[in-house]
């Protein structure tokens, strides 16, 4: 008998209702974003000359003239709209500043996960499965390496070796994927190798961990009494009993990358949410910092959702809890 999709449903119905007033609080922290923020962004627009009419004109404009419960108000309802307003630099709505960049980031963050998770997931399983010997002891080596050399450094030293040295790879730049799928993937490989370093030992040590509890259990010893090789052992009744706190990592670290990937950004001159970001901050340009904090905030929410889900889909115990 297949098993019926109602409890999964109600599963993903109760997170989404959990979700909506973390959602909320956080909706209110993003918008007293711009009352922590210094200076006045009406100065910032008017320029040079300041006319007492032109600033009163464009408070009108923007409403911020309205009293500060108003402002939050008309902000979120135009928000579940989809209008997260105009960008008092540019000009322009802030959902098309953020639908131009957000797929740069994401493309970033996807490279960079592929690489974290190729690199860790196995150096994990192998550390596991040799604890104590020369392996074990040369992954946790490299491990701490790669969480403790600083992105920006590693990235400056790629470039001059890489790209200065070797003239293997580019040095900085953007190609989309519509316009040449091979130089953009090219363009993006040292940076999503920098991000996705750190990445990879933190998943290194999580798989590790998780790995060696799973390989302590009854049921992998009574496979093993049962003759089966231990490739199969360790990959099919082992790892997919440890794959449950991998996942949400994986889920949490590529919502970090999303949000995080500022200074690689920098280095490598992409223009994804980290330069449009740090502009949007250094010009006061308040609509654009609140939409882009409250689309990443609300994208590690839809991340850890899609990881409740899919603790649901690998472990069958939990459909039933």
């Amino acid at each position: 008998m297949t098993e019926s999709p109602e409890p999964m449903l109600s599963f993903i119905l109760r997170r989404i209702l959990i979700a909506i007033p973390t959602i909320l609080l956080i909706s209110v922290f993003v918008f007293s974003l711009q009352k922590l923020l210094p200076g006045d962004p009406v100065l910032a627009m008017a320029g040079e000359e300041r006319d007492p009419e032109v600033l009163e004109y464009l408070r009108e404009k923007y409403r911020l003239n309205d009293p500060i419960p108003v402002q939050y108000v008309t902000w979120v309802g135009n928000a579940l709209r989809g209008d997260l307003g105009i960008s008092l630099r540019t000009n322009q709505p802030v959902t098309e500043l953020i639908a131009e960049k957000l797929p740069v980031t994401i493309q970033l963050a996807v490279m960079a996960i592929l690489f974290a998770l190729v690199i860790g997931i196995p150096a994990g399983i192998l550390s596991a499965v040799k604890k104590g010997t020369v392996t074990d002891y040369i992954a946790n080596i490299v491990a701490l390496s790669g969480l403790s050399i600083p992105n920006f450094w590693l990235g400056i030293m790629l470039i001059l070796l890489v790209s200065v040295r070797l003239d293997l790879l580019p040095a900085s730049g953007y190609v989309p994927l519509s316009e040449d799928p091979v130089k953009s993937i090219t363009t993006m490989l040292m940076p999503a190798f920098v991000l996705g370093t750190a990445l990879a030992a933190t998943l290194m040590r999580h798989t590790r961990s998780a790995m060696l509890g799973v390989l302590k259990s009854d049921y992998v010893r009574t496979a093993r009494a049962k003759g089966l090789h231990e490739r199969r052992v360790v990959l099919k009744h082992a790892f997919r009993n440890a794959l449950t706190p991998i996942v949400t990592l994986t889920a949490l670290l590529f919502g970090e990358l999303i949000a995080g990937a500022v200074l690689t950004e920098q280095i490598f001159t992409i223009p994804g949410f980290g330069k449009l970001v740090v502009d949007a901050v250094f010009n006061r340009d308040y609509a654009v910092v609140q939409g882009i904090v409250l689309v990443t905030a609300v994208g590690f929410i839809v991340m850890n959702l899609l990881a409740d889900v899919a603790y649901v889909l690998l472990n069958p115990r939990l459909r039933t809890a």
